[in-house]
Parts: C-alpha cells; sequence; structure tokens
C-alpha cells in the first residue's frame, strides 16, 4: 500500500488508539479528494507527478487515478512547463533545467473544471549522498545512509529507493513435459523488484553540523530471498523546507507511529496546495521543488552471517507420482483410469527410460518455477 493510501485510511476511517478518532466534518462526509504526489525535479531528470481520487464507501476507501487532467508547472517569472499524462493519473515532463532564482509552483485543471494550484516554492536541491552502508546482524540485514551538506543548509532530508534482487526457486526443474530443459529454458535463477512505501525521514536541525549519520533506510530480515543470492537499492535523496519536513513527519506519525494509546494522536496534514473552485475542499499533498541525489549498491550472500536461510514461505515439498513413459508411436497412458499418470509438472528428477514406469518427485509451480514471482531477464544495470 503507497503512503498515501494509508494516511487516507487512518484519516478516514479510525485511529488506532482507544478512543476513536472523529474526523472533522469535512472528511466525513462522501466527497472525493485530490492526492498530489511528487516533486517538481528542477535538474536534469524528468518530473513526475501522480494525481488520485479517494472516496469513503462507509468503511472502505476507494483511491482511483485522476485521468485527462491538465498540469502545469509554473514560474513566479510567468513561464509555464506542461506535463502530458503518460499513465493513467501520472504526468510527466522532459527534464526542466530550471533556473534556481526563481519559485515554482504546480497547476492542475481536472477533466470536470475544478482547479488547484501550490503555494510557489523555491528551489532546493539535495546535497551528495555520502555513502549507502548495511550491518548484517543476527536479525537482519540493516542498511543506511550517510550524507552532510558542508554550508548547514540543507538540515531536512527525506529518502526513497528501489529494490532489486536475484533470487531462485525452491527446487530446481530439469524438465519441462516430458523432455528435459536447455539452459534457455531454466526457471531456477530470477529478478524481482519492489519500491519503498514507508516514510523516511531525518534532520541535523538540532545539530550544530548539517551531518546525518546511519540514518536507517531498510531492514531486511535474514530469512528473506531478497538476500538469497544478490541484491540491490538505489537510494534517492531529497532536501526539504522546514514546513515541507513537518507535513512529512505528521504523515509519518499518521501511518507509522499508531497502534497504542502511547502513540500520536491523528491529524490533518498541513499542504501548500489549495483548491482555487472550492477554498474549503481539502487536498492531500505537499509540493516540493529541487533535484535529488542518488546512490546504489549491491550485497551478495558472502557478506552476510552464515547462518542465513530463506524461509520456505510457500510451504514447499516435493511429491512423488508414478510416471509411464511411452515408446514413440505408443498411445499415452497417462489417461484417467490407465494405472498411470502423466504429468505436466516442473520434474526434480530425470525420468526412466522409454517405455518403463517410473518413480518421480515434483513440486508445484510456486516452488519449482521462479518465473511464477519474478522475471528471468536482470535489470539494465545489473552486474
Amino acid at each position: 500500500m503507497v503512503k498515501w493510501q494509508k494516511v487516507l485510511l487512518i484519516i478516514l476511517l479510525l485511529a488506532g488508539c482507544k478512543k476513536p478518532f472523529e474526523p472533522p466534518g469535512a472528511l466525513s462526509d462522501k466527497n472525493k479528494y485530490l492526492v498530489i504526489d511528487g516533486i517538481i525535479n528542477s535538474g536534469r531528470d524528468s518530473t513526475f507527478i501522480k494525481l488520485s481520487l479517494t472516496k469513503k464507501f462507509d468503511t472502505v476507501v476507494v483511491i482511483d487515478p485522476e485521468t485527462n487532467a491538465r498540469v502545469t508547472v509554473e514560474s513566479d517569472a510567468n513561464a509555464n512547463y506542461p506535463l502530458v499524462e503518460i499513465a493513467p493519473g501520472t504526468y510527466s515532463a522532459a527534464p526542466l533545467n530550471l533556473d534556481n532564482s526563481h519559485k515554482y509552483r504546480l497547476r492542475i485543471k481536472t477533466a470536470d473544471n475544478k482547479e488547484y494550484v501550490s503555494d510557489f516554492v523555491g528551489v532546493k536541491n539535495s546535497p551528495t549522498i555520502d555513502s549507502i552502508g548495511f550491518k548484517a546482524q543476527n536479525d537482519g540485514v540493516h542498511i543506511y545512509t550517510n550524507t552532510h551538506d558542508a554550508t548547514n543548509t540543507t538540515r531536512y532530508y527525506r529518502w526513497e529507493y528501489n529494490e532489486d534482487w536475484k533470487f531462485h526457486s525452491f527446487y530446481h526443474s530439469f524438465w519441462i513435459g516430458s523432455a528435459p530443459r536447455d539452459t534457455t529454458q531454466s526457471v531456477y535463477y530470477c529478478f524481482s523488484k519492489d519500491v519503498s512505501s514507508a516514510i523516511l525521514i531525518a534532520s541535523s536541525a538540532k545539530l550544530s553540523n548539517d551531518i546525518i549519520y546511519q540514518a536507517p533506510i531498510i531492514n531486511i530480515p535474514l530469512t528473506s530471498e531478497k538476500i538469497q543470492v544478490k541484491y540491490s537499492v538505489l537510494v534517492r535523496q531529497y532536501a526539504l523546507t522546514s514546513d515541507a519536513y513537518n507535513f512529512w513527519e505528521k504523515l509519518q506519525n499518521n501511518t507509522d507511529r499508531l497502534g497504542s494509546i502511547f502513540d500520536a494522536q491523528p491529524s490533518i496534514n498541513q499542504t501548500n496546495y489549495h483548491c482555487v473552485s472550492n477554498p474549503n475542499e481539502l487536498v492531500v499533498g505537499y509540493l516540493s521543488v529541487g533535484s535529488y541525489s542518488s546512490k546504489r549498491i549491491f550485497i551478495t550472500t558472502d557478506q552476510l552471517s552464515p547462518g542465513y536461510q530463506v524461509t520456505n514461505a510457500f510451504g514447499c515439498k516435493l511429491d512423488t507420482e508414478f510416471y509411464y513413459h511411452p515408446r514413440l508411436g505408443e498411445p499415452n497412458l497417462g489417461d484417467p483410469g490407465s494405472g498411470y499418470t502423466s504429468i505436466d509438472a516442473f520434474y526434480i528428477v530425470p525420468l526412466a527410460p522409454f517405455g518403463a514406469p517410473s518413480e518421480l518427485e515434483y513440486s508445484s509451480t510456486i516452488c519449482s518455477d521462479c518465473t511464477a514471482r519474478g522475471v528471468k531477464a536482470p535489470p539494465p544495470f545489473w552486474k
């Protein structure tokens, strides 16, 4: 579940404490609310803005992409940069290379002619990530980041990440149907990926120097297949204003830290977006402008604890069947009632010669075919 979905579920439904949270009238009706996710990238990377609508139906929050909107970046010097819808609810612009001396805002006009606009926001570029490191401990692999700003002007940081990993199926399938697999048909090794959903922020505002040391990014259990063979993470770092940091901190409290009477009470997050058509309408989101920095690391199993072992999450096991492999031209004896079984499964041991019955071991697709939850082609950056 993405971070916006999580916060709307909490705001619109209930709080994780003993006393139910009663949302204000603006939230308790059945209106739809616009959710705006993304930053204006001022540098040499593309800008992506995602728009969605939420509506409460009793105890269910439905989130739909907001399509066919007109989305424009505007500067305080009257320059305009239109975005194009590249997927339902996702709007993009090629690298803008904005002038850092100006301020910028986002203007949105939806298909039903509602208009939204953000405040003008100054450009705040991220300093370089110094390093991404990890610690292999008894409870898992802890990935962290280090950064600093020698000018002491950043102070507020946020991170996102993309994960990619190579893994293998629980069993090795050497056969497909009644024929051995060749190297191109192997389904033992695959690749999978994921993106961050947690809100990751840190501040050095209370320190004399603008230094972030070992800010936690990801904790991977030692039983996870993410680190079964080889793992990679790309971390993106954003610089925030103090107001933007306060928004993300409140959002973090509402989504990640609720659950007991000692936790923070849910709150309505302030936003720098406004509905021009209806000033009283709630808008969820906070606009920032700037370029991010990024860094990637790889982790292999030889860097981890020798006690590492993947959990058998799918209950994988081997079963045995009696199989008859017919000679060429013979009828298939795997038909019902023949006493033999012809299994189009993923064989773990070789079959007997033609014309002989054989006892063989097999398993389910999820346990013996890695493409059931991954792809065979590595990502383009893989090494």
